[in-house]
């Protein structure tokens, strides 16, 4: 005699009508697609005017948090992460802050070995920017 499991799906979510959902889709694709105007918007006034450093870093850092909210609008209502309960939520989000910092460590880290590549090693301009201008010429000599 075969055996069926009869029981119901378990969920902690409440379910919304599709009526509900298309609206809530519609509404953050609006949103989305304001968010990514002002981004580009952002973009062409960095690259169509001379603008100083910090206006530049400024403008950047902008647009880093505009595509980071575009990002949790995206998780949250496309992927519907915000229905889950928290736990579900925090198994998500701590490992991509983690990822995120991993990668903020590496650039960081990397940044610190150019500079000091470039602040200590004498040779080492000569050797970038410097070419033989013949087959049979030698490269610059370093310094002594």
């Amino acid at each position: 005699m075969e055996h069926h499991n009869t029981s119901s799906e378990v969920t902690f979510t409440h379910h919304h009508s599709d009526a509900e959902f298309k609206r809530r889709v519609r509404k953050t694709t609006i949103l989305l697609s304001v968010i990514t105007v002002i981004e580009l918007l952002l973009g062409l006034l960095m690259y169509a005017t001379e603008l100083g450093t910090f206006l530049v870093l400024l403008i950047k850092g902008i647009i880093v948090i505009l595509t980071l909210a575009k990002a949790f609008y995206i998780v949250s209502v496309f992927m519907h992460l915000g229905d889950e309960i928290r736990n579900m939520i925090m198994t998500i989000v701590v490992p991509l802050m983690l990822f995120i910092w991993f990668i903020a460590a590496f650039l960081w880290d990397g940044n610190s070995y150019r500079t000091m590549r470039n602040r200590y090693d004498r040779n080492h301009e000569l050797r970038t920017t410097q070419e033989p201008k013949h087959r049979g010429d030698t490269a610059v000599k370093p310094l002594q």
